[in-house]
C-alpha cells in the first residue's frame, strides 16, 4: 500500500495546551468582548473538544481568573527587567517601579479591565487578585527597604504605593491624564513613602 502525505499531528503537552488556551482567550477577548468568551467559544476557535476546555479551566470564571494570572506573570517579568536595569539610587527605582506599572496595564489595554470587571464578586477574583497584591506588596519592601532610614517601608505605605499605582494607572488608560504625568506622580508617591518611612 502506498505511503500518504497526511502529516501526523504532534500532540501538546498539558503546559503547551493551557498556553495554546490562553492565547486564544486573549484574542477572543480581544476580537469578541468578555460577554462572548465561554469555554464552548473557546473550545471551538481552539480547535479542542468542550472537554478539553473544561479540563483546563472548569468554569467560565476560572478562565477569566487564569487570564487575570497569565497577565499578573508578564506584569512581573517587566517589573524585574526594569528593577534590574535601574541604577540602585531611590528616584531611578522609584521611577522603574511606576513606569513598569503603567505599562504593564496599558500593554494590556482594556482587555485587563473587561476581565476585572467580569469576575466582580466572584472568589476566584478575590484570590487571584489578592495574590498579585500581596506579590507587589512584598515586592516593594525588598525594591525599596535599602532606601529606607531603617531598611523597613511600613505595610501601610506599600498599600498606599499600589493604591496610587492602581489608581493612575486606571486614569492612563481611560484617557483622564497622560502617562508621562501619571509616571512622575507615581515616582514621586515612591519617592515621598519611602522618605516618610
Amino acid at each position: 500500500m502506498p505511503a500518504t502525505d497526511t502529516p501526523t499531528r504532534r500532540r501538546l503537552t498539558r503546559e503547551q495546551r493551557a498556553r495554546q488556551l490562553l492565547d486564544v482567550a486573549w484574542a477572543l477577548v480581544g476580537a469578541e468582548g468578555t460577554d462572548a468568551l465561554t469555554l464552548g467559544r473557546l473550545a471551538e476557535a481552539a480547535g479542542v473538544t468542550k472537554p478539553v476546555a473544561y479540563d483546563h479551566f472548569v468554569t467560565r470564571n476560572g478562565l477569566l481568573a487564569a487570564l487575570y494570572h497569565d497577565y499578573d506573570q508578564r506584569q512581573t517579568l517587566i517589573f524585574n527587567d526594569r528593577i534590574a536595569a535601574a541604577p540602585a539610587e531611590l528616584t531611578a527605582r522609584a521611577a522603574a517601579i511606576a513606569s513598569g506599572y503603567i505599562d504593564c496595564v496599558l500593554s494590556q489595554g482594556s482587555d485587563v479591565q473587561s476581565i476585572l470587571a467580569a469576575l466582580v464578586g466572584a472568589p476566584e477574583l478575590r484570590e487571584v487578585r489578592h495574590c498579585y497584591q500581596q506579590e507587589f506588596i512584598d515586592n516593594c519592601a525588598d525594591w525599596l527597604g535599602p532606601f529606607a532610614g531603617d531598611g523597613q517601608i511600613p505595610v501601610e505605605g506599600r498599600w498606599a504605593i499600589l493604591g496610587a499605582a492602581e489608581a493612575l494607572s486606571e486614569a492612563v488608560a481611560n484617557g483622564a491624564i497622560g502617562k508621562a504625568d501619571a509616571e512622575r506622580e507615581l515616582q514621586r508617591v515612591i519617592v515621598s513613602t519611602v522618605v516618610r518611612a
